[in-house]
């Protein structure tokens, strides 16, 4: 455990304004109660008030850019945003869209899409942004056709009509009009994106606009965790403008500097679309569109684009870190561009590896003499998305830190653990047209119950914070009886087993023993291999080098086990990728544990008969 408030005492972080939590804990009728004494400041009444005082206050500043064809920044400024939104929210009008009609976007990240999405939002009709995976690598569309039948849309937006083309033929009816940014659509009439910044009176749009506020649905996002089928969320004005608000006091660096995020996380998903887009929105900042991603075959994208632009705050997931350590390492041009001004960074979606983060931290000091501040917390969906934040005195793997300022915490026993419930202003009304998950969605106090297991950093010490205890639904028992909790253990395994695992799956409910499947990262196995791109995953996984790291990671992992709950019996490397179909994959590329071991009962069966035959064994096992 690393406790800032001493033994990190004389490390020189550069300087950055954060907020002091002071955290009021109460228990009563065998519950736990934790909120910030900070009171959350007064809420503007839509998220939009802020592209309108910014328009005014900052007009020429670039609010968002991406690259062109051309290689060269396409800018808009607030004062152009706010000129385009007016213009096509007064053409969506013609469309007679409402929350029973909304808008739908099935492509990602770009210029055409937020301003469409803002403009929506300018008229208070919802727009939901879909994961672009489910038209695009889905080979069926199981998950789309329950969102289209779900809110039965009354306008459909895709970047391409090429790459778009079958999932629209597949699921939606011919009479739901359809937007395309370029391209046509074989044997139905569309519209292009153009056309709706044909010149015209915005008067109308602007008398929607005053008549929408905090209640307002802002948008629908759909889960993509626990369930196969997604679940619609919600989203108000109140819960954006509350997290936003949440974050401004967290962080009050964002007052005193413009954010300027170079960012690719995706917008149907709550960290990319409400918590990062909404920094720069509610701030006054910039965002640069990062075409990249954090795979061999785009972070070269990335790169470029931090060669140019020096964030402010950097914002990724683990495995965005992984890749961006490396490269910093080697290249001094980008160590000089990425250091110039950056404050924060943040990480989400999963634990971050020590070792990278330790690498971060010496090429932080080595760079300019001093770290950056690392961030991290708990957010959800439900929640738009942030609850807490690590702002608190530790710095280790799962912690999750202290409820930010607006936001009460309940710890309730559940199982022998105890769940992480929240209320606030920036939860969720509910599931859209889904009552019956509404009831068992939040407790009779209102608190909505997470499914999330967390505990005290240190019971002694409750003021410290709280720790990441795995999801409820995953634990399990063994036949003995034995209770195993899922989530600090796959944790482990992923943070120790970095950089060749990318996910990891326990079996073992109603067993004997606990095993793993692996799933694999295939090009770092590979190099470990010494084997060449060609070779198949199998010839890698079976490679005398590679199975000798995860015997050796299996030692590691069971010196640290105290019995059957935490001893790993063998592990699989699993040459089937997860399957998004099938749902054992989300479309952000987490696992979903329960599916998992529904699809490949048989498969896990035949481990148990053999684990000679088909793993790696533990010594204890044998």
């Amino acid at each position: 455990m690393n406790n800032e408030s001493s033994s990190q005492s004389a490390i020189r972080y550069r300087p950055v304004s954060l907020g002091r939590p002071d955290v009021e804990i109460e228990s009563y009728a065998g519950n736990t109660y934790l909120r910030s004494r900070e009171a959350l400041a007064a809420l503007p009444a839509r998220l939009l008030d802020r592209l309108l005082h910014w328009a005014e206050v900052r007009s020429e500043q670039t609010f968002i850019a991406r690259r062109g064809s051309d290689g060269q920044w396409q800018r808009i400024s607030y004062r152009q945003m706010l000129a385009r939104v007016r213009c096509i929210a007064a053409h969506l009008l013609d469309y007679e869209l409402s929350a029973e009609r909304p808008l739908v976007i099935l492509s990602g990240n770009d210029l055409e899409h937020l301003q469409l999405a803002l403009a929506a939002m300018y008229i208070g009709v919802p727009y939901c942004p879909v994961s672009p995976a489910y038209s695009t690598v889905a080979r069926d569309y199981t998950k789309l056709q329950h969102i289209v039948d779900l809110l039965r849309p009354g306008l459909v937006m895709a970047a391409d009509g090429a790459a778009f083309s079958r999932a629209i033929e597949a699921v939606l009816p011919a009479e739901v009009p359809v937007l395309l940014v370029q391209g046509e659509l074989a044997g139905r009439d569309v519209q292009h994106f153009d056309a709706l910044l044909t010149p015209c009176e915005p008067t109308r749009a602007d008398a929607a606009f005053a008549r929408t506020g905090p209640e307002s649905i802002a948008k629908f996002l759909f889960t993509s965790g626990s369930t196969k089928l997604p679940k619609a969320v919600v989203t108000t004005q109140r819960m954006l403008c509350a997290n936003q608000q949440m974050l401004l006091q967290t962080f009050p660096v964002f007052a005193e500097e413009p954010p300027v995020l170079v960012d690719w996380l995706p917008w149907n998903h709550t960290f990319g679309g409400s918590h990062n887009v909404g920094i720069v929105l509610y701030n006054g900042g910039s965002l640069y569109l990062d075409d990249g991603r954090p795979t061999p075959q785009l972070f070269g994208e990335t790169l470029r684009n931090l060669k140019e632009i020096s964030p402010t705050a950097y914002l990724t997931v683990p495995k965005g870190w992984e890749e961006l350590v490396n490269a910093l390492e080697q290249d001094g041009e980008l160590r000089e561009r990425f250091f110039a001004r950056v404050k924060l960074f943040f990480f989400a979606g999963a634990g971050l590896s020590q070792p990278i983060w330790d690498r971060l931290d010496r090429i932080a000091e080595q760079h300019c003499g001093e770290r950056i501040r690392m961030m991290a917390g708990l957010g959800m969906t439900e929640t738009a998305p942030s609850c807490t934040f690590t702002t608190g005195p530790l710095s280790m793997a799962g912690y999750i830190g202290l409820p930010a300022p607006g936001c009460e915490v309940k710890l309730a026993p559940v199982d022998g653990k105890l769940e992480g419930r929240f209320r606030g202003p920036h939860v969720m009304p509910g599931y859209w047209h889904q009552a019956e998950l509404n009831d068992e969605a939040f407790d009779e106090e209102g608190f909505y119950r997470s499914g999330d297991a967390l505990r005290f950093a240190d019971d002694d010490n409750p003021h410290w914070g709280l720790m990441f205890d795995g999801r409820i639904a995953e634990d399990f028992k063994l036949n003995t009886g034995v209770f195993v909790s899922v989530g600090p253990l796959r944790t482990r395994v992923i943070l120790q087993g970095a950089p060749y695992v990318q996910d990891v799956v326990v079996t073992g409910p109603d067993r004997q023993r606990i095993g793993l499947l692996v799933f694999p990262n295939l090009p770092a196995c590979r190099e470990l291999a010494g084997l060449s791109a060609e070779s198949s995953a199998e010839s890698v996984l079976a490679a005398e080098p590679v199975r000798q790291w995860l015997a050796g990671l299996l030692l590691e992992l069971n010196r640290e086990a105290t019995g059957l709950a935490s001893h790993i019996a063998w592990a699989c490397l699993m040459t089937e990728a997860p399957s998004l179909d099938a749902g054992e994959v989300t479309d952000k590329g987490s696992l979903n544990q329960r599916v998992v071991l529904s699809r490949r009962a048989e498969f896990i069966e035949r481990l148990y008969a053999d684990p000679q035959a088909h793993c790696v064994v533990a010594q204890a096992w044998a």
